[in-house]
This record gives structure tokens, sequence and C-alpha cells, in this order.
């Protein structure tokens, strides 16, 4: 399904009228609305300490807990995203319209759970647990991105009405 943008060529539809319906009526819709800005101020938060940690030396302990609530809250929205694509899409993950956010989801929980491994079994030093970090948070950001540019798709695809109603 396409509609023609301003210029008369066809976009792409991220979402049928029935997963649109779904989309709006799920209460995961609003949870991951809730989520994703939550988990982007903590992941800044953690950068910050993160870098300081790797830089000087002080605070390694506060940058290890806020990686650790950085991947709880990648957890939770990895799970709550989960229910929130089967809503909508029918399917738990890799759903058409997402494979790719889900795929490099996926990179994005290997890297953390890795950090969370070396940690708790102490298979790493905590300079190689940071580097793994920023690692994992490279390639949230490029995830952060895609879904990003999802929401654009989404919202330059909806209907004329609703992008009117929208902009009002």
């Amino acid at each position: 399904m396409t509609d023609p943008d301003h210029y008369g060529a066809p976009r792409p539809q991220l979402y049928t009228e029935a997963q649109r319906q779904r989309r709006d009526s799920s209460p995961w819709t609003l949870v991951q609305g809730i989520l994703a800005p939550v988990q982007f101020l903590i992941f800044l938060v953690s950068l910050g300490l993160v870098m300081r940690t790797l830089m000087t030396g002080e605070g390694t302990f506060a940058a290890h807990l806020s990686i650790l609530a950085k991947t709880l809250a990648l957890y939770t929205i990895m799970i709550t995203g989960a229910l929130w694509e089967k809503d909508v899409f029918g399917q738990y993950l890799f759903a058409p319209a997402f494979f790719w956010e889900d795929v490099v989801s996926f990179g994005v929980i290997a890297l953390h759970t890795l950090y969370l491994a070396g940690l708790v079994f102490g298979l790493m030093d905590d300079r190689t647990l940071f580097i793994i970090t920023l690692l994992a948070y490279a390639t949230y950001v490029v995830n952060a991105a895609q879904f990003l540019w999802k929401l654009r798709v989404a919202r330059l695809s909806a209907p004329r009405s609703q992008t009117m109603g929208a902009a009002l």
C-alpha cells in the first residue's frame, strides 16, 4: 500500500489501517512511548559516568550501577516491545515492518548481556567491561536512530486526516 507524497511519488505504508488501529489501541504503545525516552536519559547519564571512569579512574561503582540500570531498562523495553509487536503485527518479534530494528536490538541485548555476564562472573576487568559497554551504547544509538526513522515514516505515511489532526 502506498500514499503519494507532496511530490506525487508513492510512499510505502508502515502500517495497514487495521495495524494502525491496533497500534493506537494497544496499551504497549504508551508504555513504549514512556520507556524509550527514559531509557535514553539513563543512557546519557551512564555514558557520562562510564566516560568519566575511563578517563579519570574515578566513579567505577556509579558507572557499573548506571550500566545495570540501562541494562534493566533495555530488557524491559525489549519485552514490552515484543508484546507491542504481538498486539500490532500478530507476532512477538521480527515482523516485516520492524525486522531490522529487531535484529539490531538483539545485537544491543547481546552486548549488554556480555557486560552483565562479565560483571557477575568476574570474567573481565572493569576497563574491558566499560569498552563492551561503549560498543553496546554505540549499537544502541544506531538502534534508536532506526526507531526514530520508523516514527518519521509512520508519521509521513499516516492518512492525511491524522496528519492534519496532529498538526492542529
